[in-house]
């Protein structure tokens, strides 16, 4: 990757393997699946995106907006 920089809701750069929360709960798309606000998220993985990270919540991959997402 050539320096792709991916920021939280507030402006806070993001890196692989930081921790974040949810600021918004979120529907998750094709499951009845809600993940609430406040959820801590572990270890976030950057794609290609800058508007978008993998990662794990409650066993199941998922890849979320960064705009929905504070840093710790």
């Amino acid at each position: 990757m050539d320096s792709l920089i991916v920021k939280d809701s507030n402006g806070n750069t993001l890196q692989d393997g930081d921790t974040v929360s949810v600021i918004k709960s979120l529907k998750v798309k094709g499951s009845s699946t809600t993940i609430k606000q406040g959820t801590t998220i572990k270890k976030i993985r950057l794609t290609d995106d800058p508007e978008e990270v993998d990662c794990k919540v409650d066993g199941m991959s998922v890849v979320l907006k960064t705009c929905f997402l504070k840093k710790k």
